[in-house]
């Protein structure tokens, strides 16, 4: 079987797991990973990865600090098939024309805008409008979240409207001792904040509105949704309707699971790796329903939650899996995904 080509420029928070979760995929073949610094995020890789610079500024510096570089960015080029570009916000854009150059296909982040590629992705949406298309976006992790639990209200016909109310964190943990948010919380300066129109830019006929705000913590988002239903229904169609879903796993505040550190320490005991939670963490004892209206909350490890979805995009530009169904079988073995981390309290 020939294998997808895949070269990851970004060895950052989420360029790491997706280079990590390229090479658990049986049809992938990880070809180096390109990056601009020399401390220890990229120390790492020395002698594991084939390392790349991304410019060559960063290639002086790579080879004063005695990292093996293999080459520039434009040698990993030529050796992929697609590049994921992980890189910071608004760089990816920047280098899309020495993607085009090398005539390899793209996976941006949601850092990126949506006109910057004219699609957005989220595999279980619209993995099939990306077949075969030279570029796509993977959306933010709330995003992604937004559209995995919405999107599986509304594929059972049960979603109308939905408001939510995102606390997020203030910064990613590595960077918290260089300033962030203390003792405060910070509203968005915007209503609708940004997750709502992005995710219709997924799900077209979406009726959403979010509220927004960064909170004084670095684990994780935490959403509140108030969900207007399409007729009054029961608390178990609408569990059902979310379990009927991929990637969204339930978690009770009754197996002690109250809040967002606890969630984050489980997944360590469960051996995941760098404690990862791919999955959206729905709180299935707090799900209320009365009448035509739900309620619901549930947690998005920000760091993990797009990598599914990095290597779906993968497969469907390159057009390696025939439906969002095959690719999602494969990434979510690969990776260990559940849908329950704990298994029923009923």
């Amino acid at each position: 079987m020939n294998k997808t080509r895949v070269a990851v420029n970004g060895y950052g928070v989420i360029g790491k797991r997706v280079a990590d979760a390229v090479l658990l995929q049986p049809d992938m073949e990880l070809v180096g990973v390109a990056d601009v610094v020399t401390d220890w995020r990229i120390q790492s890789v020395a002698g594991r990865l084939p390392l790349f610079a991304s410019t060559d500024r960063a290639r002086d510096e790579m080879l004063q600090a005695g990292l093996p570089v293999a080459g520039s960015l434009e040698d990993l080029l030529q050796q992929a098939d697609v590049v994921a570009d992980t890189t910071p916000k608004h760089v990816a854009a920047d280098n899309l024309p020495r993607y085009r150059q090398a005539g390899v296909k793209v996976v941006l982040q949601g850092g990126e805008s949506h006109a910057t590629t004219g699609h957005s992705f989220v595999a279980q949406a619209n993995f099939e409008s990306a077949l075969g298309r030279n570029m796509t976006r993977v959306v933010s992790c709330n995003t992604t979240s937004i559209v995995r639990v919405l999107g599986a209200l509304q594929n059972a016909n049960l979603l109308a409207k939905a408001r939510g109310v995102l606390i997020r964190r203030a910064t990613d943990p590595w960077e918290s001792h260089l300033g962030g948010i203390m003792n405060t919380m910070v509203p968005e300066q915007s209503i609708p904040s940004h997750q709502g129109p992005d995710a219709q830019t997924v799900l077209p006929d979406l009726d959403v509105v979010t509220i927004a705000a960064k909170a004084a913590h670095t684990q994780t988002h935490n959403h509140y949704w108030t969900i207007h239903l399409t007729r009054a229904a029961s608390r178990e169609e609408v569990l059902a309707a979310l379990r009927a879903a991929p990637r969204i796993a339930f978690i009770r505040m009754a197996d002690g699971l109250v809040a967002l550190n606890s969630t984050v320490e489980l997944m360590k005991d469960l051996g995941r790796p760098r404690g990862d939670m791919w999955e959206v963490a729905v709180w299935e004892d707090l799900v209320t329903v009365e009448g035509d209206e739900a309620y619901l909350t549930y947690q998005v490890f920000n760091e993990a939650i797009v990598v599914s979805e990095t290597i779906d995009a993968i497969r469907a530009l390159t057009k390696t899996a025939p439906d969002a169904e095959t690719s999602m079988r494969l990434t979510d073995r690969s990776l260990g995904m559940s849908q329950d981390f704990l298994g029923s309290s009923d």
